[in-house]
């Protein structure tokens, strides 16, 4: 009972890079699934998470060696997924996104060239927004992709399974392009609780 008093760990701004963890390998793809944002989505679960919040949902993926290789062929899946009509878009998880940005940012700069903005792009992510202000160029590049973040470590002591897309009540749904404008952050406008 005593380790789920644990804490997240707590990085310094560009402690943690990419290119020092990323082995570039996913935990899981699920297409066409309901749980993972809003609306009909195609879900990447990317391997590798240095947070390591008790109580989190995905232990395995937070191993950076677990899962199977990104591959071109994996990729080529998901943007066939995305074509479909009723697919509103893609999301990322983990692991954590933003320690795997080369698998990331090759996917989400692919489906802003194929798709333009009619397929959103939603993360989760264990770096709080102002935190997220303070990090490597590459995680930026990526926050600059996404339409929604859900921001924050998963606290097991704020855990309420009735919110919305979150797991502890900690975890916001931003709106990244509104919050980026803006230079604050702006909360999702579809937020219920």
């Amino acid at each position: 009972m005593r380790q789920n008093m644990r804490e997240p760990n707590n990085p310094t701004p560009k402690e943690w890079l990419s290119k020092d963890h990323s082995l570039k390998r996913i935990a899981d793809y699920k297409p066409f699934n309901f749980v993972d944002g809003e609306g009909v989505r195609c879900s990447l679960y990317v391997s590798g998470c240095l947070f390591r919040c008790p109580g989190c949902y995905n232990v395995a993926a937070q191993d950076f060696r677990y899962g199977k290789p990104y591959t071109k062929e994996l990729e080529d899946k998901i943007i066939t997924d995305l074509d479909h009509d009723y697919v509103q878009g893609l999301t990322l998880l983990g692991g954590e996104p933003f320690l795997n940005t080369e698998v990331c940012l090759s996917l989400c700069k692919r489906i802003r060239k194929e798709f333009g903005h009619s397929k959103d792009i939603w993360s989760w992510t264990g770096y709080s927004w102002d935190e997220m202000m303070k990090e490597s160029n590459d995680k930026l590049e990526l926050l600059s992709l996404l339409d929604i973040l859900v921001d924050g470590r998963f606290l097991l002591r704020k855990k309420d399974l009735t919110l919305q897309f979150r797991g502890s009540s900690n975890q916001r749904i931003i709106d990244v392009q509104k919050s980026l404008k803006q230079n604050k952050v702006v909360i999702w406008d579809k937020l219920v609780r």
